[in-house]
This record gives C-alpha cells, structure tokens and sequence, in this order.
C-alpha cells in the first residue's frame, strides 16, 4: 500500500511539474530548432529562416534555429520531428508534401494525420506551367493541342520525388488526361537548366523558381495555377489554367508548422498566438512576397482549421497521386 501511495505521489509530482515547465515556455536559455526536411538553400529553406527570425520575438526573443534534415522526400525530416520530444522546442515547417506522404509513400514511419499538432498555415506559393523556349506553342491553347498531338513522347521534368513539381505534374496530366514521361532531377535547378537546353519539355514549379526565367525569356510560360491572376509584373498577363480551359484546376504549394503529438496544450497555444503575430511581421511579409509567396491570413492560421485543410488537401492529391501509380517504398 505504502509503495502504491509512493508511486501516485511521484507521477502526481511529475504531472506537476510537466505542467509547471509546460506554462514557463518557452525557456529563455533554450533554443527552438525547426526541422525543415529538405536541403538548405531552397524554398522551403528560405520561409524557415524568414519565420525563425519573426516568430522569435514574440516567444520574448529566444534563440531559434532551423535545422536542415533533407532525404527521402521529406520523410526523414518528417519522422525526426515527430519523434522529438512533445516539449514545444522542436518543430516541423513542411509543404503540401504533408498531404502527399500518406498516398505516395507505401511505409511511412508516422502518421501524418495523428503523429503531428498542427499550428497553422503559414503561406501559398502560386506554381506556373512553363516549356523550353523552342517549344512551337506560343499560348495554352495552341499547348493544348500539341499535348494531344504528341502523346507518349511528352517529357515532363520535376524537382525530384515528392517535390512541389513533382505534385504539380501529378496534377496537370490527371486533369488533361494524357500521359507524359516524367523526368525527376536532384532539385529544380538541374530540371531547369535542361528545360532552357531542351532536354525535357515541360516543368510546372513554383514562382520562387520560375519568375526570373521568365522574366528573362529563357523559358515560355502559359499559365499560372491559382485560381486568380497573379499580380507580379512579369506574371501579371499569364492566364490562370482555370480559364485557359482547364476545369477547376487550383495548385498552391503551401507551409504549414507542426510540433509532436502531445505537445501540451498550453505550449501549442503560445505558439500559435506566436505564429500568427509573425505572420503579421511588416519584415515576414515583404520578404515572402519577394520570394513570390502570400503570407497566410485566413482560418487555416487556426490548428483545427490547418488540420481540416490538409485533410482536404491529402484527398485531392491522393486521387491524382493514384490515377498516376506514383509510389514509394
């Protein structure tokens, strides 16, 4: 009995003070680390960095790091972050690879949907479809009928497993319907560099990408994959894919941060309110629009509402992710 009450005693105490650290964080002498699972450099990268130094101010100033743990697209660094510890120091930025794992990988090491909580939506990158500039089609519709004309020799270039362009071409031959050779690269720079060379044909990418090529008319680019025109300069006069024929086609690469199940509940509060005072930082917002990213201002700022979102988001790539037969181990 005296034993029984000795243990009750000890995991009330524990309870206690899980609690008690629960509502001191963060700690001023510990450090933040966000898990980004992809190379330094890229992208995803960037908007890591960009949130680390805004979200910090409002934790009191406490040092925040991104740790880059890149491989497997995105697996690794996936499963690292949630098998840290649930204290609120250790957390996930991740793409819409998040509702793309559970469908394109047969083993997954954790559970997307019931291994993470989810914080909040932090932007939307737009995507365009763009050619090698010898390519004859000067406008979608003229694309169009060259893609009908010229199935099963149609090479369409991506950034790699997994990658935003990866998704984005899943997307465009489900919703076309005509079947292309997919031709992946170690990172969008390489895919690029032989679309200009004319090695491969077409690479539908992220505007963080693409912008300049386009700019400088190295490339030829038909459309964009918002559901609106973009307003950026040299994007402003393409035309959405929606409108260009086709029907209700909307790809957006978006970020999403996430800390380990069992996170406590306070913990994820203060981050949350953490992360929605940086998404209002003057500083946060200007350097992702110059990255071609929109900062998120909507319900998906909210857990439950990310949480709904991805789900969403997991069903709708899971349809074309399918129809494509485009799995890992």
């Amino acid at each position: 009995m005296k034993k029984m009450l000795k243990l009750a005693l000890i995991a009330a105490a524990a309870v206690a003070t899980f609690g008690a650290s629960a509502q001191e964080f963060p700690v001023k002498d510990k450090t933040i680390t966000i898990v980004v699972p992809y190379a330094a450099g890229g992208p995803t990268d960037r908007v890591a960095r960009d949130l680390a130094e805004a979200i910090r101010k409002p934790l009191g100033g406490i040092s925040v790091v991104v740790d880059n743990s890149a491989g497997a697209g995105s697996t690794i660094g996936s499963a690292k972050a949630a098998r840290a510890a649930p204290d609120g120091y250790t957390l996930l930025l991740n793409h819409v690879s998040m509702a793309t794992m559970p469908t394109m990988y047969r083993k997954l090491a954790f559970n997307v949907a019931n291994d993470f909580e989810y914080l909040g939506i932090i932007n939307d990158v737009p995507m365009t479809l763009i050619a090698r500039p010898t390519m004859p089609a000067n406008n979608y519709k003229e694309l169009a009928a060259w893609l009908q004309q010229n199935k099963g020799k149609i090479n369409l270039g991506n950034a790699g497993q997994g990658s935003a362009s990866h998704l984005c071409g899943l997307m465009f031959q489900s919703a076309v319907q005509v079947d292309m050779t997919a031709v992946p690269y170690k990172g969008t720079a390489p895919a690029i560099t032989d679309l200009i060379g004319g090695q491969i044909d077409l690479l539908c990418d992220q505007t963080t990408n693409t912008t300049s090529q386009i700019e400088g008319k190295k490339v030829k680019a038909y459309a964009v994959t918002t559901t609106k025109r973009l307003t950026t300069p040299a994007l402003k006069d393409l035309p959405t894919l929606a409108e260009s024929g086709v029907k209700d086609f909307s790809v957006t690469i978006w970020h999403g941060l996430y800390a380990p199940k069992g996170t406590p509940a306070p913990v994820l509060a203060k981050l949350n309110d953490a992360l929605k005072v940086a998404l209002k930082d003057p500083e946060f917002i200007k350097k992702q629009e110059g990255l071609g990213a929109v900062v998120a201002t909507d319900k998906r700022i909210e857990p439950a509402e990310h949480k709904k979102f991805v789900l969403s988001e997991t069903e709708k790539f899971g349809v074309a992710i399918k129809a494509a037969g485009s799995y890992a181990d």
